[in-house]
């Protein structure tokens, strides 16, 4: 038997999946490694204005809580690879849903920012 689970309720754990979620940079990451699997340094040119410091704590918790996967290549320096687990992918679809949303209704925003700006 599954448990229920309620956003709305406020010691319920899924408000801690959707905070992950809707954190700041998680979009971004999960978005940047759709196409396969990316190491540090070309997640920092791809997903532009993020600094290494919460590159790499993004990186450590969707790592920790299980949407992505760190491969340690070796080598001197380190080569560490980053890719989506099945469980990161199952965000891909409602992600682009939501990427989509907001790339449609930009007009829409900003026209009512003008508009309680005024």
């Amino acid at each position: 038997m599954s448990k229920a689970y309620t956003v709305m309720a406020p010691t319920c754990p899924s408000r801690v999946v959707l905070h992950r979620i809707g954190a700041r940079w998680t979009v971004f990451v999960i978005t940047a490694l759709a196409d396969g699997p990316m190491r540090f340094s070309e997640l920092k040119a791809h997903i532009q204005g993020i600094t290494p410091k919460v590159l790499t704590e993004t990186l450590r918790a969707l790592h920790h809580d299980g949407l992505l996967e760190r491969t340690d290549l070796g080598g001197q320096p380190p080569h560490v690879e980053y890719a989506l687990t099945d469980l990161g992918r199952s965000l891909l679809e409602p992600l682009a849903a939501v990427r989509e949303w907001a790339e449609t209704h930009v007009p829409d925003v900003q026209a009512a920012n003008a508009r309680h700006s005024s």
